[in-house]
């Protein structure tokens, strides 16, 4: 793909079928063979922009997130990639939240017939009320409709509310197929499985349902289209064993377990993980890994970032690349140095907190504003190596 110009903000489109894994039991892809088979060649992931504007949860800061209307403004915006969230249905479908708590993204609070589902449950070790969305059908779920999460920043986003409803998995592949087919380039995803012990806990494991949609829709061989991610870490090995599709860790605070370590009694936290020989065991079953931004550019006290870590150096010395999470243009996320006025929901100077971003010889980024982080970009490509990288 060329890295320069109007083709970059053209978003990568259908390529060649990734070969098979071998594995039995999944069925292989027929629905959509040509979404990866559309003539450009199975570059991978090495073969993306550098560094790459990952749309996070589509363009979330101008349209309700995992929305088709987030997803499709991303790419026209001209994200790279752009993520969904998984969560299953209480009869086994894939659906596009970032939490299976439905309370603040959809309207379901404004239907009395589902007010007898409203519960109090643990997940992952946080006690959460809501809607929840193991506790509903596809069918019934279809019924609702997406909002904004948080009104009183993005309170614009409102003006959407209600015109989308929550996309499967499965709608998802195809739309990305047939933009694919639309620009001629393969449409990139990055799909995360959420909560995945508690949810097999439930009997509704997310691994095997998603790599069968992935090998139906032909994007699980390695130069697949995809991204594999999860913050539990024997989610990725389970998706390893499943599909050769690019994966990648993510990885919250220093000091935080991963819920699958809780439950299994491994002491490590986080900061074991960012270690030397914690990279190296991610090394064994994944490609890279998705750190939050306080890993590489630590905040002080007041908010201003401080000296950076070693951890992209330490990554990169062990072929990992690193896609951190997230940069959003409103002060009220933005470093400290970078906010400008007083009001929490006015954008600061976002630009010059995505150069400082990029400065540190990340690959990636993901991000709510798609065209801020690719404008940020330009400066970053082609070939032009960060100062610390």
């Amino acid at each position: 793909m060329t890295q320069g110009g109007a083709a970059r903000r053209t978003v990568l489109g259908a390529a060649v079928l990734a070969a098979g894994t071998g594995i039995t039991g999944l069925a292989a892809g027929t629905a959509s063979a040509s979404a990866e088979g559309g003539g450009h060649g199975g570059k991978g992931y090495r073969g993306l922009p550098y560094p790459t504007v990952i749309g996070h949860r589509g363009a979330s800061g101008y349209r309700p997130e995992h929305t088709l209307g987030s997803y499709q403004l991303a790419l026209d915006l001209g994200a790279d990639v752009v993520e969904q969230d998984l969560v299953p249905t209480r009869d086994g479908h894939l659906v596009c939240r970032h939490e299976n708590e439905i309370g603040g993204t959809t309207d379901v609070a404004d239907h009395p017939e589902f007010a007898s589902r409203r519960a109090t449950k643990s997940v992952d070790g946080v006690s959460v009320t809501g809607w929840f969305t193991e506790d509903f059908t596809l069918a019934e779920l279809k019924t609702l409709r997406a909002k904004e999460r948080i009104p009183a920043v993005r309170q614009r986003n409102t003006l959407y509310d209600g015109q989308w409803a929550v996309p499967t998995f499965e709608e998802v592949l195809r739309w990305a197929d047939r933009e694919g087919r639309r620009r001629g380039e393969r449409v990139w995803l990055h799909v995360e499985t959420k909560h995945p012990s508690y949810f097999r806990g439930l009997g509704l494991g997310l691994e095997e349902p998603l790599a069968r949609l992935l090998r139906r829709y032909g994007r699980y061989g390695r130069d697949a289209a995809v991204f594999l991610q999860s913050f539990e870490p024997t989610s990725i090995q389970r998706l390893s064993r499943l599909v050769s599709a690019p994966r990648v860790v993510l990885l919250s605070a220093a000091g935080t377990r991963p819920w699958d370590f809780e439950q299994a009694g491994d002491p490590r936290t986080v900061a074991d993980l960012v270690k030397p020989e914690g990279l190296r065991w991610i090394a064994g079953f994944a490609q890279g890994i998705g750190p939050t931004m306080d890993l590489i550019l630590p905040r002080d006290a007041a908010g201003r970032l401080g000296t950076p870590t070693t951890l992209v150096k330490d990554a990169h010395a062990r072929g990992l690349l690193l896609h951190p999470y997230t940069a959003r243009n409103e002060n009220s996320f933005l470093p400290a140095e970078y906010r400008r006025g007083t009001d929490p929901a006015a954008y600061g100077d976002a630009l010059g907190a995505f150069r400082t971003y990029f400065e540190q010889g990340i690959d990636g980024i993901f991000t709510d504003n798609p065209d801020t982080g690719l404008l940020a970009a330009e400066a970053f490509r082609p070939g032009r190596r960060p100062v610390n990288g």
